[in-house]
């Protein structure tokens, strides 16, 4: 298998709080960055972070990579509400989820990038902005110092209502990226996201990884697709599920997986993260299962690739349903860490809450239900919200 490729992860931290009816019911680690070095730590990937926080960022003793603390500006902090019953238009559901950025912390610049005249310094960079972080100008420097770059397009299509910082997405061709889709080497998008771009045009441009749920994900490039099986879960949480699958992807692909098989792995850490709240917590024994399989898997892979190995490979190498199959006993060999209470979003009439403009004290089994806050007092509602 080899050594691990290097990888560069850039984007904030944040502090995530999930709300149901307008009640908060629990807070947690937030932000893309802080789900894929979990997932690089893990898995002993080689990684470094660049992200940003405020002072008032209290998950130090919980990131893998240690953030640049601005002076200037707090922690990001995101509210994700959730609804009994769906909002509407027209009559037909919006969504499950009304995203709202409260606090945006600083930009990630150019010169906060490692050193870019020492030239390629990194196999893997990732741009996996959440909260307006990344720059046109930050992205052209990650691609100056690392081979091949992956980004969730989520950092370049969102916009935020300057009023309450309700998240809305926009035409990718649109924004000033656009015209450097030609020089990355993936682009990650959620069902809902990939909407807002022509895929058919950006596949010529780069691969691109649409993620569908449930449904799994596929990858696309210039001269072919291929659909990739999803691992069955329940869902608790959708925060993190795909940042957790370009994670799993970029990991697989650093052991040595081809493509579809890094896919797979994507699949296989995103429906683990979905099934609790917040950064996820995985059993050691089933995360040494993963890392044995893998590395099985990549010395199969090994015996069948051909080309430069710094190629992403993509046509399904023999054996591909079998890695599937093994990981999905894996999958449910070990059970997931036991929650210390109901936290089912569709159904939380039992859970005890505060309003959210009010102190958060849950307690459940005598346990916290937050984990490292930022705030000890949840945010209050800005104007013109409930």
């Amino acid at each position: 298998m080899g050594f691990p490729r290097r990888s560069l992860v850039v984007g904030n931290y944040c502090h995530d709080v999930l709300l149901k009816d307008d009640v908060v019911i629990a807070e947690s680690l937030g932000g893309a960055a802080s789900f894929i070095s979990n997932i690089f730590s893990l898995l002993s990937i080689p990684c470094d972070c660049i992200s940003i926080v405020g002072s008032d960022f209290s998950y130090n003793h919980s990131v893998f990579c240690s953030p640049i603390v601005s002076n200037t500006s707090k922690t990001t902090v995101f509210h994700a509400h959730f609804y009994s019953n769906f909002p509407e238009n027209d009559g037909q559901p919006v969504s499950d989820r009304t995203l709202k950025r409260v606090i945006a912390c600083d930009p990630i610049r150019p010169t906060e990038l490692p050193n870019s005249n020492l030239g390629k310094r990194f196999d893997f960079g990732m741009a996996v902005g959440v909260g307006g972080e990344i720059l046109p100008e930050t992205l052209e420097g990650l691609v100056e110092i690392c081979d091949v770059v992956f980004v969730d397009v989520q950092g370049l299509i969102r916009e935020f209502d300057e009023i309450d910082g309700t998240v809305r997405l926009i035409n990718l061709n649109e924004t000033k990226f656009y015209p450097l889709l030609s020089k990355i080497g993936v682009l990650k998008a959620s069902a809902e996201e990939a909407e807002f771009m022509d895929v058919e045009e950006v596949r010529k441009m780069c691969c691109v990884v649409v993620s569908y749920g449930e449904k799994g994900c596929k990858v696309f490039w210039k001269d072919g697709e291929v659909e990739i099986l999803p691992f069955s879960t329940i869902q608790i949480d959708p925060t993190g599920a795909g940042d957790s699958l370009l994670g799993g992807f970029v990991a697989g692909l650093s052991l040595g997986l081809a493509v579809p098989d890094a896919a797979l792995l994507g699949n296989f850490f995103g429906s683990l993260t979905v099934s609790q709240i917040g950064l996820p917590k995985f059993d050691s024994k089933l995360l040494q299962r993963v890392k044995d399989e893998v590395q099985r898997r990549s010395l199969q892979c090994a015996q069948h690739r051909a080309g430069d190995v710094n190629e992403l490979w993509f046509s399904k190498p023999l054996g591909h349903e079998q890695f599937h199959e093994s990981l999905n006993a894996i999958r449910h060999t070990f059970s997931l860490p036991v929650q210390e209470c109901r936290r089912d979003l569709p159904d939380m009439q039992n859970l005890k809450t505060t309003s959210v403009n009010h102190s958060v004290k849950h307690q459940c089994n005598g346990q916290s239900l937050l984990h490292d806050p930022v705030y000890d007092e949840a945010a209050e509602p800005l104007k013109g919200t409930q």
